[in-house]
């Protein structure tokens, strides 16, 4: 039923306010301090103090300063880690940059692929609106950076550094949608008429012209290289001649078919594998899947590895409860509901299903600290520089973990049998816009 506010309720709510003197005890705190700086809670963060009984040795942090290419970073960490522990060199690095160009071409082709898919239902309809409202987006998922790299291989940064526009994304991005979208109609109505031929044509000059924008945008991508840097001890390494491929088949195991993503949904069924195809971004490429299941199976999984001196990726909701400069995620950061007199409770289940929360950032589990069998604290190293936190690292409590956590990427040795034949059956398509995206 509908109601309207009438100017005697107004009253009755200002009278109802001015008889608490508590409320303008808030009002003077949040007014000249903002909600979080009024709300923060030094007692929610006194038993966080970065100290780790399981630690993977890390030294410097990358930097995606003005982009959301998180998922790219957290996975080239997660790699280089590897390289550092095999190779004896924990600061070498790998090119964002020669990755996000390709990611850029292959969007362009599996979104056209999309669009003439769906070119027999209306622009209205919710798919299709799915699409053609971000044709192109910097944000991703583990699997998208697995068939990028098994597709075009690896380079260092130092061989195809980061340019000005993949450190800031927002202007190239706004080009290449409106000019994705302006294809996708064209396609559209060529599909509609039945001219296939002229549909490949269009197809190909289409790419050719993403292609110029983003050589344009990042410059020309690099063919071959020579790997040259010194490793911990002083010793020189040089090898000659590679292209990215050779370097990705040459110093690394492709292991990549043993990693799984546990997701934990508590709005969908446990122990469930799910796929997500609106969101693949190579043709051809790896899937992405999630195995939906509990959060402790989560974190048995991601100990396990990190015991084994294995950095973990994962997802989460970065946003909630965190402080970017100090590099602290706690669930009781901020005593919001206290400072206004409210009590909300939504549960993790609730808040996915009223889009209150959800996967919005991925990061690096390098270290968890373990206390009479749990954990109490994880180590994370994120991509946002060395300025926040303590030189880029993060804190995060165990609780948090618990609420805004969502995904970590883990070998299937490290879980229990039932997942692993889960994981490796038949995963059950999601739509666009669910939750879980």
């Amino acid at each position: 039923m509908a109601h309207e506010l009438t100017l005697e309720e107004i009253e009755k709510f200002q009278q109802d306010y001015q008889q608490n003197k508590q409320n303008k005890i808030a009002e003077l705190a949040v007014v000249n301090n903002g909600v979080q700086k009024a709300s923060f809670n030094s007692e929610g963060i006194r038993d966080l103090n970065r100290t780790f009984s399981i630690e993977i040795p890390t030294d410097n942090v990358t930097d995606q300063k003005q982009s959301g290419r998180c998922w790219l970073f957290a996975a080239l960490n997660v790699l280089r880690h590897k390289f550092a522990k095999q190779y004896h060199a924990k600061n070498f690095t790998f090119s964002q940059s020669y990755l996000f160009f390709w990611d850029r071409i292959e969007r362009a082709n599996i979104f056209f692929n999309h669009i003439l898919e769906t070119a027999d239902k209306p622009v209205d309809d919710r798919t299709v609106h799915f699409y053609l409202q971000a044709p192109d987006t910097d944000g991703g998922q583990w699997h998208m950076a697995i068939s990028l790299i098994r597709k075009y291989g690896l380079v260092p940064t130092y061989a195809q550094d980061e340019s000005f526009t993949a450190n800031n994304t927002a202007a190239f991005n706004q080009a290449l949608n409106m000019k994705l979208r302006e294809d996708g109609l064209v396609l559209r109505k060529l599909a509609q008429e039945g001219k296939e031929a002229e549909i490949e044509q269009k197809r190909q000059e289409f790419l050719s012209e993403v292609y110029r924008m983003a050589v344009i945008a990042f410059g020309q991508p690099v063919h071959k290289f020579d790997l040259e840097f010194k490793d911990d001890d002083g010793n020189y390494k040089l090898d000659q001649n590679l292209t990215p491929l050779d370097f990705f088949h040459n110093y690394f195991e492709d292991d990549l078919d043993d990693y799984v993503v546990l997701f934990n949904a508590p709005d969908h069924e446990y122990d469930k594998l799910y796929a997500f195809p609106f969101e693949d971004n190579v043709e051809g490429g790896s899937p992405i899947r999630f195995l939906n299941t509990n959060i402790e199976n989560l974190k048995e999984a991601a100990i396990k590895q990190l015991k084994d001196g294995e950095t973990i990726w994962f997802g989460c909701d970065v946003g909630k409860q965190s402080d970017r400069q100090k590099g602290i995620l706690a669930a009781d950061l901020y005593e919001t509901d206290t400072v206004f007199n409210i009590e909300t409770k939504l549960s993790k289940k609730e808040r996915l299903e009223t889009g209150a929360s959800g996967s919005t950032h991925a990061m690096t589990l390098v270290g968890v600290d373990v206390v009479d069998g749990k954990p109490r604290q994880w180590k994370v190293e994120n991509s946002w520089g060395t300025k926040v936190g303590e030189k880029g690292y993060f804190v995060m409590d165990d609780k948090w973990f618990d609420e805004y956590l969502f995904k970590v990427v883990v070998k299937k040795q490290y879980l229990p049998e039932k997942l692993v034949k889960i994981a490796e059956g038949e995963a059950t398509p999601v739509p666009c816009w669910d939750s879980m995206a």
